[in-house]
């Protein structure tokens, strides 16, 4: 807990960093249009009055998370992970009426015994929830390079300040390197005709072009 922060306060949640980088994010984003689909149902599920830790080990937004502290006991605190660094600063103001019982974590969910090591080594754990997989925080905004529908810079990193981007990558692999990456993680049957087309149009820096790449080699009847 923040140092003056009571329970009853309105105070900063705890956000602390775990191996990545918690330099702000440079997108401004909020927690509106943000809400999960399946809230009530997980809650329903997880919710406790028992003391200890729940975890949302992808937190996003902090829709899920907010459902559950409303719906939990005040003797159960949330610990939240999440490797965007965007989404955990919507999280931090959305669950800020939360705050004396909430720590944010800038840190993959693959780390998740490492935090808990770190936070709450003495304290049970009493759920933990996983929702996998892209939202519409990195989706709805173009400068993160995820969307193929506007042209952007080509990013796709969950977390912008670790790894390299997308377009790095492009350059980086080889044809037969290119159509496995493809093949193995999208199920892209035409891997492999992708893959020399991406070649061949190299360097490859913006959405818009890969785009136009992809769409030579395969085209919509294809």
């Amino acid at each position: 807990m923040p140092a003056g922060c009571r329970p009853a306060d309105r105070c900063a949640p705890t956000l602390v960093a775990h191996g990545l980088s918690s330099s702000p994010p440079e997108t401004e984003v909020t927690a509106a249009g943000h809400d999960p689909v399946m809230v009530e149902r997980v809650t329903a599920l997880l919710a406790t009055d028992q003391p200890g830790v729940l975890v949302d080990a992808t937190i996003g937004p902090g829709g899920h998370a907010a459902a559950l502290l409303s719906a939990s006991g005040p003797a159960t605190r949330l610990v939240g992970l999440d490797r965007d660094a965007a989404a955990l600063e919507v999280a931090h103001e959305r669950l800020g009426d939360h705050a004396a019982r909430l720590t944010l974590v800038h840190a993959a969910f693959d780390e998740l015994g490492d935090v808990l090591d770190d936070i709450a080594p003495a304290e049970p754990v009493r759920a933990v929830l996983y929702d996998l997989g892209m939202s519409s925080l990195q989706l709805d905004h173009a400068e993160r390079g995820f969307s193929l529908s506007s042209d952007a810079p080509l990013d796709m990193r969950m977390d912008p300040s670790s790894g390299e981007p997308a377009s790095a990558l492009l350059d980086r692999l080889n044809a037969q390197e290119l159509a496995a990456l493809l093949r193995d993680y999208g199920e892209e049957r035409h891997a492999r005709r992708i893959a020399r087309a991406i070649v061949a149009a190299r360097p490859i820096r913006r959405t818009g072009q890969l785009v136009e790449a992809v769409t030579a080699a395969v085209p919509a009847r294809a």
